[in-house]
């Protein structure tokens, strides 16, 4: 479900089975998060409908949508081959309604389906990156069919943005841990992520050719959009 840009120092989370672990603890409302999704997509999506995840790896999030809607079949894209298997393994009950495909969202397939997700994903992916993903995700899908976005995403002035980074680093921390390990993991999230302003989120969703977009979530550091392909 997270997936990195060839630009970035790979997510610690990859290549690893504790992959399953990580997203619970770390994002508010995680199972709630996949619930309004598959509402969302729902609303659209039909009864017998494809569906895009892009940053499929690991496969909780093509796990839950299946589960959700026993007609749908799914592509998932991701760049990690060790996260491909470990979503193969988590949607082995549902494997006959999907496909993983090794590679970035320019690679894919061109579809056409019916919805897209792409959840805890964009900010590892470099800004200047970001619009020609949304792009490339808008081509493939059916005109007013749904694209589903969560990730972190706070305010990027300060004193706001350091705050809000602290927030992140300390929701997920263990109680007792080092001050010196949180120091660095604020670090961490100020230089390797590339966080956006809610606002700019919104603009870039609409430049690439979306339109209603409206926020559907908000937990603490992360925020979840649903636009439509114009």
């Amino acid at each position: 479900m997270i997936a990195e840009s060839r630009h970035k120092t790979p997510n610690p989370f990859h290549a690893s089975s504790a992959y399953a672990e990580g997203p619970p603890r770390q994002v508010p409302g995680f199972a709630s998060l996949h619930h309004m999704v598959a509402l969302l997509l729902a609303e659209r999506v039909p009864a017998d409908g494809r569906v895009l995840v892009l940053g499929a790896g690991g496969g909780l999030e093509l796990k839950a949508l299946a589960e959700a809607q026993s007609g749908w079949s799914f592509l998932g894209v991701d760049p990690s081959a060790d996260m491909l298997a470990l979503a193969k393994q988590a949607i082995e009950p549902h494997a006959g309604r999907m496909q993983l495909h090794h590679g970035y969202i320019e690679d894919a397939p061109d579809g056409a389906f019916d919805g897209a997700t792409c959840l805890l994903t964009f900010h590892f992916i470099p800004r200047e990156e970001r619009l020609e993903t949304l792009r490339q995700i808008r081509h493939r899908l059916k005109p007013g069919a749904p694209l589903l976005l969560a990730h972190i995403s706070f305010p990027q002035a300060e004193p706001e943005r350091s705050q809000w980074i602290a927030r992140h680093v300390a929701y997920s921390a263990a109680p007792g841990t080092d001050p010196v390990q949180l120091a660095s993991a604020r670090q961490a999230i100020g230089t390797r992520l590339t966080i956006l302003a809610p606002d700019e989120e919104e603009a870039m969703l609409r430049e690439a050719g979306f339109s209603g977009v409206s926020l559907f979530y908000a937990g603490l550091s992360f925020k979840g959009w649903v636009a439509y392909a114009g």
